[in-house]
């Protein structure tokens, strides 16, 4: 897929969104209250949750494969928990700060249709099968003890698909099917890496914000030489579940 270039104020941009599943937004400022303002403009009143921004500035990055958004993090403020991430965000929004010199295309993906072409026995393992969300992380400051138990396929109790793409699914504790999901995990491993070369690529401007809904979006950059900075943010919003 290749979202659609719109200015940031157009009507057209949450209709180009709910259509296709991303919309790249022209016309902000590089700063990360962009997305703020960004996600304000897009779902209004429907915005129900909006997670710290980060930074991250890369130097000759390799490829950074299809994946979603999706994190678990929660941190202690004054004895009290508060999330910075959550499993469930439902939007991610990247702007583009500084452009590399050379590469560092984006790519997205329509997750849903690409794990619908799937064969028949690792579509059932992605929307019948247990996994441990992050349990490849377990080492992370911040991320729960308690794992998170999902499905790469899952509905919210209003009905909306959610696909996943964690590289740190990991079978469950003493799972007797650990070699099994093991094997499929691998499996979707390969999928992705087969289907990621026949993409088409988009490249963002400098300023430019890329909106994607994170429950139907995979999305991916390639490798990039020299520095490329990007300000990122994920949401929730009353359509989450």
């Amino acid at each position: 897929m290749i979202p659609v270039r719109l200015p940031a104020t157009s009507p057209q941009a949450r209709d180009a969104l709910a259509e296709t599943g991303g919309v790249v937004l022209t016309g902000l400022p590089v700063e990360p209250s962009s997305l703020a303002v960004a996600s304000a403009v897009l779902f209004g009143s429907g915005l129900r949750e909006l997670y710290p921004h980060r930074t991250r500035r890369s130097v000759d990055g390799d490829l950074l494969s299809l994946h979603a958004d999706s994190f678990d993090v929660v941190v202690d403020v004054g004895g009290k928990p508060v999330r910075r991430r959550h499993p469930d965000e439902d939007f991610v929004l990247l702007q583009l700060v500084e452009q590399a010199p050379s590469g560092g295309e984006s790519f997205a993906v329509d997750a849903h249709a690409f794990t619908d072409s799937l064969d028949a026995d690792l579509r059932a393992f992605l929307a019948e099968v247990d996994v441990d969300l992050y349990g490849q992380w377990t080492g992370i400051r911040g991320l729960p003890a308690t794992p998170r138990v999902a499905r790469h396929i899952e509905y919210t109790r209003t009905g909306r698909r959610i696909t996943r793409r964690t590289d740190g699914a990991a079978p469950l504790h003493r799972d007797p099917a650990t070699d099994h999901v093991t094997a499929m995990l691998r499996r979707l491993d390969e999928e992705v890496a087969r289907v990621q070369p026949t993409l088409p690529r988009f490249r963002l401007d400098e300023g430019d914000v890329l909106v994607l809904d994170n429950y139907r979006c995979w999305h991916g950059r390639d490798p990039h030489s020299g520095a490329r900075t990007v300000h990122i943010q994920t949401i929730r919003t009353d359509a989450a579940g």
